[in-house]
């Protein structure tokens, strides 16, 4: 392939010189780099390159670009797939407005797609490093923070500072009608003192991946409304926060979410992120100690996420607070009190069996009751004992959620969305049993997980694994803790106080993506595929057995010498099947 190589030198901060949109409430701008600039690792380089990268590596802010320039790539996909390239400025000389605009696809035979791409800016984020010796808990002094490229900006043209590399993310929305077949098209990178084009090259398999809603992948990220409202800096539950989630909402819906995260009471996890969780209920004790619901707030969160199509389950956390603290207002003194309503103490049914039988009326006369679990997050099998029992006895219609850290879900056959941690796997034929059931069976990672995970500083290639491994276990999806639970200055530092970076949130405010969840939706449509395939290979156990083999090395929670390209690999096989 050619190599790219033009003229155009210390990076500061990268700001777009077209701001946000105007209803923006944000700064923009990029930090400066905690280990500070390196003027002298562009000693010697007078060009400026431009050139195709792999998606497959965050290419550093403060060094130049080492690989082999090349002005062309190759990318394949299904009709209805995305899929994503990654091209790489790297120049010494300063380079305002840098633009980059993809050109419409021309087949060999001189049909055209226009309009199918978009190209974001990658931005940098402050990060640190999963440390497996200490992978939960206060941030130790020896996990230095440090540049890391991920956030995707919607900015269209940016001014680049000297001796930087900025890449530049490109997805591919490929037509479910579009025919299949080689395009090409050319990606014009320009700005003061650049001017290239490189040639994206696009093959279309002739399958079809089917609609979003249509997709089985069971995905179940947790939202977090009120850190919305916080970034936004609007009031919580008002219009304006609705209207302000529906981008970040919508982006949720359309990576395939098949869940509703939903509050009962008091914060569930004990104010664990930045943000507390806001109530959805607000519970009443009236003058003669009966009680009054108000759901209004709840009923209006899960219709806005029904409008968005995310309408499998409602998750309602949780029977199971991590403090078991609960909360109502007082009719009397109109005050809120608080209340400890440990599993297995008279406090706890007392507070529980109202609520319980009116939920269930409400739900049903919404309609909502058969897609509605009471979801319990990492407890023991002896207080789950308690909340289980209690639910079986006064509301048996609701089903349990349970993400499930005791390696106990033989315990719990009639759960209806069951999730084990990636190290407390569930054995593939009960999965095969509790799907005969319609139950569904997913696994998780979290804080303790180091290999795949989605932190800031994890590969890439990483979050597409978790779907690969998904597969290759037969599991129905994946469950992740939080989905946009964001730190105090997520377009900057997506460091915590007590875990890894990214832990807390795969995206960012305004709808603005990561390349950690551009990666994560490939891995699911991957799943989708080889989910097709399985079926449509039925009874023919030699195909089947090569889709087994092709999915072997990826039953490893553990990474192995070579597992990137391992995937690399195997993706492309399956564009061949």
């Amino acid at each position: 392939m050619k190599k790219l190589l033009l003229t155009i030198p210390l990076l500061a901060l990268l700001a777009c010189s077209s701001q946000p949109p105007v209803t923006s409430v944000h700064d923009w701008t990029e930090p400066a780099d905690p280990q500070g600039e390196r003027p002298e690792a562009w000693n010697g380089v007078e060009k400026t390159v431009v050139t195709f990268g792999s998606t497959d590596i965050r290419y550093p802010r403060a060094t130049p670009f080492d690989g082999e320039a090349c002005d062309e790539i190759s990318i394949s996909g299904w009709r209805g797939e995305k899929v994503s390239a990654q091209a790489v400025v790297s120049t010494p000389e300063a380079i305002d407005g840098l633009t980059c605009t993809i050109g419409e696809f021309t087949s060999d035979d001189g049909s055209k797609l226009d309009g199918i791409a978009r190209a974001r800016m990658v931005k940098y984020v402050i990060s640190d490093d999963f440390l497996p010796a200490q992978p939960c808990g206060a941030r130790p002094e020896n996990d230095p923070a440090h540049l890391e490229a991920d956030l995707l900006d919607e900015c269209p043209s940016f001014d680049v500072p000297a001796r930087s590399t900025r890449p530049v993310w490109i997805t591919v929305d490929i037509p479910r009608d579009a025919p299949a077949g080689h395009y090409t098209a050319p990606v014009q990178l320009r700005g003061k003192g650049v001017d290239a084009t490189l040639t994206l090259h696009l093959n279309i398999v002739a399958r079809t991946l089917p609609a979003v809603s249509e997709w089985v992948y069971h995905l179940d990220l947790w939202q977090h409304p009120a850190a919305v409202a916080r970034i936004e800096k609007v009031p919580v539950w008002s219009d304006e926060h609705f209207e302000r989630m529906r981008p970040t909402m919508l982006q949720l819906a359309e990576a395939g979410q098949k869940v509703i995260t939903a509050t009962l009471n008091k914060d569930p996890w004990n104010h664990q992120c930045y943000d507390a969780y806001a109530d959805m209920i607000l519970w009443t004790r009236l003058v003669d100690g009966s009680w009054e619901y108000d759901f209004s707030i709840f009923d209006r969160w899960v219709e806005f996420m029904l409008g968005l199509g995310i309408d499998k389950y409602i998750n309602c956390y949780s029977m199971l607070p991590w403090n078991d603290m609960l909360h109502y207002k007082d009719d009397v003194s109109g005050e809120m009190i608080d209340v400890q309503a440990a599993p297995g103490t008279p406090t706890f049914r007392e507070m529980w069996e109202p609520f319980l039988k009116s939920f269930v009326g409400h739900l049903r006369q919404k309609g909502w009751l058969e897609k509605t679990n009471i979801a319990m997050d990492e407890r023991s099998p002896e207080v789950m004992a308690e909340a289980t029992a209690l639910l079986k006895e006064v509301a048996p219609e609701l089903g349990i959620s349970l993400a499930d850290n005791h390696k106990s879900y033989k315990q719990y056959p009639y759960i209806r969305d069951m999730s084990a941690g990636i190290f407390g796997p569930i054995d593939r034929k009960d999965i095969a049993d509790r799907r005969t059931k319609g139950l569904t069976t997913t696994y998780y990672v979290c804080c303790s997980s180091g290999f795949p995970n989605t932190y800031v500083s994890s590969a890439p290639a990483e979050a597409t694994y978790l779907s690969w491994y998904a597969a290759a276990e037969d599991y129905d999806g994946f469950l992740r803790w939080a989905y946009n639970s964001w730190v105090e200055d997520p377009i900057r530092d997506m460091t915590f106080r007590t875990w890894a970076a990214g832990d807390t949130a795969i995206v960012y405010p305004e709808g603005r993506s990561s390349i950690r969840f551009e990666r994560l939706v490939e891995g699911i449509q991957d799943w989708e595929k080889i989910r097709l395939l399985r079926a449509e290979y039925e009874g023919d156990e030699e195909r089947l057995a090569m889709l087994d083999e092709l999915l072997e090395p990826f039953r490893s929670p553990v990474a192995f010498e070579g597992w990137e390209q391992k995937l690399r690999e195997a993706r492309a096989t399956l564009n061949t099947l």
